[in-house]
């Protein structure tokens, strides 16, 4: 399904999204600067990379930071190494791209400062998993990132998003040939834990502080959880 999709994939995100997913990102770097220890981002791993656009975004916001990109789909890699050399021309390249499932990462223990991903939970087949597997490759004051579509917060505006998000967004698709990847959107939201349940769920993997930063009336949502440091504390 997203081999089929990756030649539009950034542009229908930013048609679909009415330009909002340019501000998601971000904000989401936003929210984890305040939420973080002040300790420098010298390694991140995005998940589930896409075209590379969050590990581009977290490359440029961090200036030390080597970041480790990963999709299960080859053609989203080669797409996202592509662009990256294209767009990174007359810079240093600090991202590295390749295949891997995030339910089984070739990593080390406590092998990033930093872990990240963005709309890739609700298509994981074990949410607990996965986030496991996320918390073990996190060294000792490290912080997940995780950005995904949810529930808005008011009753009334989820009414009117999920008029879009439901009947208008699979029918964009269509008018690109790509019916069946975009129906398959709004159902994968239906898959998805509450915030709360997110956040529990963080918890469960092993994460010590978390929260959940809605944007956008809660279109979309901020999740973020810190591993303790080695002292045993966390700000």
């Amino acid at each position: 399904m997203f081999t089929h999709i990756v030649q539009r994939y950034e542009w229908f995100d930013h048609v679909a999204s009415l330009g909002n997913d340019y501000l998601w990102r971000p904000r989401a770097l936003w929210d984890l600067d305040r939420f973080r220890s002040m300790r420098p981002v010298r390694s991140a791993l995005d998940l589930g990379c896409g075209t590379g656009e969050l590990a581009r975004l977290v490359a440029r916001h961090y200036p030390e930071v080597r970041v480790v990109a990963v999709d299960f789909t080859p053609a989203m890699v080669a797409r996202a190494r592509e662009l990256s050399e294209r767009r990174e021309s007359g810079e240093r390249v600090r991202t590295e791209f390749a295949r891997a499932t995030a339910l089984r990462l070739p990593f080390g223990d406590g092998s990033f400062d930093l872990v990240t991903n963005a709309f890739l939970a609700r298509n994981l087949a074990d949410l607990p998993g996965a986030l496991g597997e996320m918390r073990r490759v996190l060294r000792p004051g490290g912080v997940l990132l995780t950005l995904e579509i949810t529930e808005p917060v008011s009753p009334a505006f989820a009414r009117l998003f999920h008029a879009y998000f439901d009947r208008v967004v699979p029918w964009l698709g269509a008018a690109v040939h790509s019916a069946g990847p975009y129906r398959y959107l709004p159902e994968s939201l239906r898959t998805l834990p509450s915030r709360s349940e997110f956040l529990q769920d963080l918890t469960d993997a092993g994460f010590s502080r978390v929260t959940a930063l809605p944007q956008s009336l809660g279109i979309v949502t901020t999740f973020l959880g810190e591993v303790f440091s080695s002292s045993g504390q966390s700000r």
